[in-house]
């Protein structure tokens, strides 16, 4: 590979910019059913409206945008490492803005559905290929903190749109000027279109190397990537499948149990969460630099693991404690997103990088769409019982104190092939 050409100080900062803007706005589509999904089933559903159905619905949503972002983290992270990552970037955006605001034109419920599955399409392409621009063009001395940024850009997004709601009422009369707002950030998508500087690593791979590039995903399943492919999934998957299935589900419980006397709760609960969300995941790179990636993924599966399983178990919304432990639990189980982005570049080499990250991260939201729709199946059999349902499902955070020990120890490694 030729060496890769100098990047100006004022390229990397617009990178940086436009990366996070884009990871931002996409925490945004995130967080916008968890704070509306009750108030759209009862305006949709009609007379048919009961609260354990609103939590199969809640939980089709949300299988819908992870089963979209997984094929479009699959598909536009290919397309990143064909055409480069700064153009794949914007085309996810774009993506996710153009189906986010027709959505709010939506009559039922199975429309809402179709919309929120190519919606998630754009947020899984926005991951892979932020990120891999990110690590590429800044020097790796700066990763650590750059995970950071881009981690916690996503929950950032979703305490933004947490306090559009606590200010702004949410109701079933009123819900779809939410889904228009979320659609605007289409121009950090023509942004990415007109200013945003190449990879200088991905181009220096455009000559006899792109060859190689042809069926990237055929080569992280080769002999001599497959363990690396396999080991990047499962520790993406995990706080994935675990954070979708239980720490998300905090905020329709709120809504069911505090809604009726308190209709801004559940914004109140999902700003607490984000806001613990967007420290922690700024920090989870950093941990990882600190401690070392093995002990830091261990310790924080750990705490993940005991903090959202205990606030289902002991606490109920609307407890004095509930509050300020929903922030803990968001801090602690978001630091995974600060390790992942420095982290899962690490494993592959720069012709690949976007695929197999993009792979990683989002192969494991096929798992989140089964394992939502589980847990909205299990909260309608314990009737309504999220506590329940959400305790059981926030166990799969122990998985990864295992996991971790069989992944290779990348720490202090360059992004070199």
């Amino acid at each position: 590979m030729s060496q890769p050409a100098p990047v100006s100080t004022r390229d990397r900062y617009v990178a940086i910019t436009v990366a996070f803007l884009g990871w931002m706005c996409a925490g945004v589509q995130m967080g916008t059913l968890p704070i509306a999904s009750l108030s759209i089933s009862k305006d949709l559903m009609g007379a048919a409206f009961s609260p354990p159905e609103a939590a199969v619905w809640f939980g089709r949503f949300t299988a819908a945008l992870s089963l979209g972002a997984a094929c479009g983290g699959i598909f536009l992270g290919w397309l990143g490492d064909r055409i480069g990552r700064a153009r794949a970037m914007a085309v996810s955006i774009l993506c996710y803005t153009g189906f986010a605001g027709a959505a709010g034109f939506a009559q039922t419920q199975e429309q809402l559905l179709v919309l929120r599955f190519l919606a998630g399409m754009g947020v899984g392409g926005m991951w892979p290929n932020g990120v891999s621009l990110v690590a590429e063009i800044w020097p790796d001395v700066s990763r650590p903190f750059l995970a950071g940024v881009m981690g916690t850009s996503a929950n950032c997004g979703m305490l933004l749109i947490s306090l559009v709601g606590k200010n702004w009422q949410i109701t079933p009369e009123s819900w779809r000027w939410l889904l228009f707002v979320s659609a605007t950030p289409a121009v950090v998508g023509l942004a990415a279109l007109r200013v945003v500087p190449e990879s200088p690593k991905w181009l220096a791979t455009r000559g006899d190397a792109a060859k190689k590039t042809d069926t990237p995903m055929r080569e992280l399943f080769s002999p001599g990537l497959l363990r690396v492919t396999l080991v990047g999934i499962a520790l993406a998957s995990i706080p994935l499948i675990a954070a979708w299935s239980a720490g998300r589900w905090l905020t329709p419980w709120a809504d069911a149990v505090a809604g009726a006397a308190n209709p801004r709760y559940k914004a109140d609960t999902q700003a607490a969460w984000a806001f613990g969300a967007a420290v922690g995941s700024f920090f989870g790179g950093q941990i990882a630099s600190l401690l070392g990636r093995r002990l830091a993924y261990f310790l924080i599966s750990l705490g993940s693991v005991a903090l959202t399983c205990g606030i289902f178990v002991f606490l109920r919304p609307l407890d004095p404690k509930f509050l300020p432990m929903v922030f803990v639990q968001g801090l602690v189980s978001t630091l995974f997103f600060g390790w992942l982005p420095l982290c899962l570049p690490e494993l592959f080499p720069t012709r690949v990088r976007a695929s197999g990250a993009g792979l990683s991260y989002n192969f494991g939201r096929f798992l989140v769409a089964g394992a939502v729709l589980a847990a909205g199946a299990l909260t309608s059999a314990f009737g309504g019982d999220y506590a329940k349902a959400g305790a059981i499902m926030g166990s799969i955070y122990a998985l990864g104190m295992v996991a971790i020990w069989f992944a290779p120890d990348t720490t202090g490694k360059k992004l070199e092939d």
